[in-house]
């Protein structure tokens, strides 16, 4: 998409006839679409329907182009930048108190080529404060509570006013160090602060349970993302839309009482002086065994970890480029391993390796099998995005009471029991939850505005790893119908519209999940598997550890694909328009057989027709979409064919998600 072309259609030559050229490919089929030479009778222009135009680049976005961090084909500009920052991040938990203290020295680099005076920071926890904007119900406990802020050694003082000082608004944390950070300049931030750990928090996406199971995430004050696009991201966190957090490197010590085990995103940096000899013997094993093994089992609880200096054991972990960092800790947890294949991580021609663990309690039985999950869909989402997982682990903690469904967060997530919901569901929410290692722990979307990048990716990745596990049903039928319940009920919202902003929760579902992992199909079908798939990996693959907008998403599919594809974008991500395309007659007379096809929804899309003669033999038409870009509702095409035509369907290979199916098939 550019910000000054125009449809690849000519009207001269539309009036002339439209030919088809080439084949149309197939998705998942091993065949090409069988070309079928068209030449549609037009009627004269409608402007009864509306048109989609060309979709304008953001002025901030069209700036960045502009300035060279981005560019109109999709891909990082040459003076594409980010910020950067290291973490050293120490917890302390206190299980009986349900209490968290924190100390937090950051050091962050202003690699943007502009000098600025106040730094950002995210506290998420202050959802949770007394008078806190929020969208949803919260438990108050009071939220964080700042005991010492520092920038360069210096402890500032809480001014309202202006630098140097810090102040509070809301899930904001404002630090004015008191002079410019200059372009190119390292700051170290310092912070200690505490907070009363909510029973199930962020909107249940951290808590703990039962007294012997903690989530512990949005737990520290992780630092606002600066982006070569909008500047600093100060949505503040209400709940509902999730989050848009920078790459950075994380030194991570947890302190926990001696008994309970701590998974984190990082590597495990100090097993031996945490585990006892023989369960540390047992990780070892289970971390090269393609088979799961039981490296905690219930007669260990009280001898798995090492007794600790005065009772309390101190986990260290270390992570590089990832987005955000969270833990878990467990005393009556199961914990079972394995190792799951990758794919050729460097290029060495060697395969590559991630662990995986599930740590889960005996309350939830259904979990036996999510070591074998979580290897199925790390293994099958590395090979269909083309990117294999790049992280050392990948750990899954039962959190049954906090949660129903799951949350993702680098190398970890946190899963319900799913005792009522059956061993398949358990499944599905495991290959979704891990599918976001991909979107948007690899290619950091923003999902405070924008979820449907995250969720509608991660669905529709979700669903091609469902195929793979349980061959038979269509897995994409689920979300096409969710979708079209919600379409036919007028109860939409723009995909396009900001996450929180969404009338109703149906409304930011649907546009979250449902209607762009259908959207996704529908794209596949008009592009063709090769295509889209190589479209798709490259998106990922330009993006990794980078922050792409959804104009990089809609740019990288065109230049990919080679199509001006802005009537399918402004269609399907900005309106709430249906499609409704219909078979309303055959007329079959000597010498000629002619079928019409009217539209009645107003997004425009080929139309794709199956012809069955009498004899059974089928032939394979398309109607390109420029006819209905002119305005029209009504084209008919002659076809010619050895014998009188018994059957017509519009897309009869369902990739297309139209209302009313009914009208398709003629006769009815």
């Amino acid at each position: 998409m550019r910000t000054a072309r125009f449809f690849p259609y000519l009207p001269a030559l539309l009036l002339a006839g439209c030919t088809l050229s080439s084949p149309q490919p197939f998705p998942g089929a091993s065949s090409e679409y069988p070309p079928q030479v068209v030449v549609p009778k037009l009627t004269a222009p409608s402007q009864k329907r509306p048109l989609p135009h060309a979709v304008e680049l953001p002025p901030a976005f069209a700036e960045a182009v502009a300035r060279g961090t981005r560019t109109e084909d999709g891909r990082p500009g040459p003076n594409y930048w980010q910020q950067q920052a290291h973490y050293t991040l120490e917890a302390r938990l206190f299980p009986k108190e349900k209490r968290l203290e924190g100390r937090a020295r950051i050091r962050y680099t202003n690699n943007a080529p502009r000098s600025f005076g106040v730094l950002r920071l995210e506290l998420a926890q202050n959802m949770h404060a007394e008078g806190a904007l929020r969208f949803e119900q919260a438990e108050v406990t009071g939220g964080v509570r700042l005991h010492r802020v520092a920038v360069g050694g210096q402890t500032l003082e809480y001014n309202e006013v202006e630098p140097p000082g810090y102040m509070v608004e809301g899930t904001q944390l404002y630090v004015g160090p008191g002079e410019e950070i200059a372009s190119g300049a390292t700051v170290e931030v310092e912070i200690d602060w505490s907070f009363t750990i909510p029973q199930a928090g962020a909107s249940g996406r951290m808590g703990y349970s039962e007294d012997n199971f903690f989530f512990l995430a949005y737990w520290y004050p992780q630092m606002a993302v600066y982006d070569d696009v909008e500047g600093w991201f100060s949505d503040p966190f209400t709940g509902g839309a999730e989050f848009y957090h920078g790459f950075a490197d994380y030194d991570l010590t947890v302190e926990a009482p001696a008994g309970w085990l701590v998974a984190a995103t990082g590597a495990l940096q100090n097993p031996d002086a945490v585990l006892t000899p023989a369960v540390a013997a047992r990780m070892r094993q289970a971390h090269q065994s393609d088979t799961p093994v039981q490296v905690v089992g219930p007669g260990d609880f009280d001898t798995a970890t090492q007794s600790g200096e005065g009772g309390r054991l101190r986990w260290r972990f270390t992570a590089s480029n990832v987005r955000d960092a969270a833990f878990s800790v467990t005393r009556e947890s199961i914990w079972e391993a394995a190792r799951a294949l990758v794919g050729d991580r460097d290029g060495d021609g060697q395969i590559d390796y991630t662990t995986i663990n599930s740590f889960y309690r005996e309350t939830a039985p259904r979990w036996k099998e999510m070591t074998r999950y979580q290897q199925h869909a790390i293994t099958f989402q590395s090979e269909y995005t083309g990117f294999p997982y790049p992280w050392p682990h990948m750990t899954a903690a039962e959190g049954g009471g906090i949660i129903g469904g799951g949350m993702e967060f680098p190398m970890m997530t946190l899963i319900g029991d799913y005792n009522a919901r059956g061993d398949s569901a358990l499944y599905w929410v495991t290959a979704h939850e891990l599918g976001h290692m991909w979107i948007p722990m690899i290619a950091g979307s923003n999902e405070r505005r924008f979820s449907w990048m995250d969720e509608g990716a991660t669905t529709f990745l979700e669903n091609q790893a469902r195929f793979d596990f349980f061959p038979g049903p269509n897995h994409n039928e689920p979300d096409r119908q969710t979708y079209l319940a919600t379409a036919r009920n007028n109860a939409e919202g723009e995909m396009m519209r900001r996450s929180d902003f969404h009338y109703t929760g149906e409304a930011f579902g649907t546009a979250s999940y449902s209607k762009p992992a259908t959207v996704l199909v529908a794209l596949r079908g008009l592009l063709g598997e090769y295509v889209f798939k190589n479209a798709y990996q490259t998106f990922i693959r330009d993006w990794a550890f980078k922050h792409p907008y959804p104009h990089d998403f809609f740019n990288t599919i065109e230049r990919v694909s080679e199509k001006d594809l802005d009537w399918f974008w402004h269609s399907w991500y900005y309106e709430t328009w249906t499609l409704d395309q219909a078979v309303v007659g055959v007329r079959q007379e000597e010498g000629e057989t002619r079928v019409i096809v009217q539209d009645l929804g107003n997004v425009p899309m080929p139309v794709r027709m199956t012809v069955t003669l009498d004899s059974g033999e089928n032939l394979y038409v398309t109607l390109p979409v420029e006819g209905w870009l002119q305005g029209r509702r009504e084209l008919s095409v002659s076809v010619t064919a050895p014998d009188r035509i018994a059957r017509v369907e519009i897309d009869a290979e369902g990739h297309f998600p139209d209302v009313d199916r009914s009208n398709n098939v003629w006769p009815r």
